[in-house]
């Protein structure tokens, strides 16, 4: 399989859909799982939108504005470069207020970074919660392959603390420009309300393909 290009440039793709709320879906070609910047990445994702009610996402999109239920973000790191992702859903009417608001957390984060006090508490959080991921056979069965697959060291799990304990404010930054591309996102938007009104007047919503078009109702 040939590697993954980055992408080159934004998409916007609406899907009209009657539904009672609009579902929202960001993303991007993320990295390999054998990357360097895996574990800067995992503590930048966790405090952006992985650490639940404690993400930046979930406390300016919900609790600050009440725009959704819930918002997370994800990457998902495999042998090839896996997707980083951020979703939710709320009202078709919010969906603009929603999605602008959710891209302008994105790009702050990534031009900001991290404070410390976010990192200290992603840390202290996913190094606490290390041994829910083998309480379990079906989780260390899931770790093995995960370091056979993907070629990881023997003694990953054994060392997993102490890299992501290792990981400086700064190293998780430099990672986010890396990798993340605010403005290159590919955005599809399932069910937001049709009024030309609505749309940000920064968007150039390319058509809808071929293929999506079918399978919409």
């Amino acid at each position: 399989m040939p590697e993954v290009p980055p992408l080159t440039q934004a998409q916007d793709i609406r899907i009209p859909f009657a539904s009672a709320q609009a579902q929202i879906l960001l993303g991007q070609p993320g990295i390999q799982r054998r990357d360097p910047d895996f574990f800067a990445l995992l503590l930048g994702d966790h405090i952006l939108g992985g650490g639940g009610f404690t993400s930046r996402l979930m406390e300016a999109v919900r609790e600050k504005r009440g725009l959704t239920y819930g918002i997370s973000s994800d990457m998902a790191p495999g042998l090839h470069a896996g997707a980083f992702t951020i979703g939710l859903k709320t009202r078709p009417d919010q969906a603009e207020e929603a999605l602008a608001l959710t891209r302008q957390v994105l790009r702050d984060f990534v031009a900001q970074g991290p404070t410390e006090e976010e990192l200290r508490a992603a840390k202290d959080n996913l190094i606490g919660g290390f041994a829910l991921r083998l309480d379990s056979n079906q989780k260390l069965l899931g770790n093995v392959m995960n370091i056979a697959w993907n070629d990881l060291p023997l003694d990953y799990l054994e060392h997993w603390t102490h890299r992501l304990e290792a990981v400086t404010r700064e190293q998780v930054h430099a990672a986010l420009q890396r990798h993340w591309q605010p403005e290159r996102l590919v955005t599809v938007v399932l069910g937001a309300s049709s009024d030309p009104a609505m749309a940000p007047a920064s968007a150039s919503p390319t058509p809808i393909p071929p293929d999506l078009q079918k399978e919409a109702p």
